[in-house]
């Protein structure tokens, strides 16, 4: 995992329940980001900005909760919304 060291020190430092708090104030900041956004009141660079606090913290949970099986839900989830397209477009 690229930044594995990183999300380790992370971890050791403040703790999984800490993080798992960042997370959400992470993804609750690009919510209102997004929101924002689409009222033109903020630019694009503040959304790009949320969306790598969230990515970095998705990084950290992921390697917290094992990225093979991570991976293995993402496939699955995939699987899904093909299916899903495909029946929407009558294929």
């Amino acid at each position: 995992m690229k930044y594995a060291s990183v999300y380790r020190a992370t971890l050791e430092k403040w703790g999984e329940d800490a993080q798992c708090d960042q997370a959400v104030e992470e993804c609750a900041e690009l919510i209102a980001a997004l929101k924002h956004y689409r009222r033109k009141k903020i630019d694009k660079q503040a959304v790009i900005d949320e969306l790598a606090d969230v990515t970095l913290m998705i990084g950290q949970l992921t390697w917290m909760f094992g990225a093979n099986e991570v991976e293995q839900a993402v496939q699955d989830k995939l699987k899904k919304l093909d299916i899903l397209l495909k029946s929407e477009a009558g294929l």
